[in-house]
């Protein structure tokens, strides 16, 4: 079965693997859960089908908003290899990704991706499975990283 990665603004580093020994920082778990209802009630709204949270996603959105914080710039550095992974553990068949930086909260982000033809493509697109991880870097910033898959 072919895999279909779908990305919209794709930099993917040149090994492309999930890189190891980055810190942890801890989740905003209230604008987590914030932005993962602003997004299905739009989806709702749009007569889109709601997404069903993804501990897999989850898990690969987490070490990807910690490695951009790490990095201290935003990215899709390593796409390739995350969607491979979660397409192995989840039977995916389409995996893609929305990130962003610098918002203060759940809606501002999500305003950020419905402003972006990309990034509401992707919040629209046919996808089952979701996850948000949301982190504050050490000078107060967020992080967002929304993982899609089907």
């Amino acid at each position: 079965m072919a895999v279909l990665y779908a990305i919209l603004a794709v930099s993917c580093t040149k090994e492309d693997t999930i890189p190891a020994d980055i810190p942890v920082v801890a989740n905003v778990k209230a604008m987590e859960n914030e932005l993962l209802t602003i997004v299905n009630e739009h989806r709702a709204s749009s007569g889109f089908s709601s997404l069903e949270f993804s501990e897999v996603a989850y898990e690969y959105a987490n070490s990807h908003t910690d490695y951009m914080i790490a990095q201290g710039a935003l990215s899709h550095d390593n796409f390739s290899a995350r969607a491979s992974i979660i397409s192995t553990e989840t039977n995916a068949v389409m995996v893609a990704e929305n990130v962003a930086k610098d918002h203060p909260s759940a809606a501002a982000a999500f305003e950020g991706w419905l402003n972006s033809p990309s990034h509401k493509k992707t919040m629209e697109g046919d996808f089952t499975h979701t996850a948000v991880s949301v982190k504050k870097d050490a000078q107060g910033d967020f992080y967002f990283t929304q993982l899609f898959y089907r």
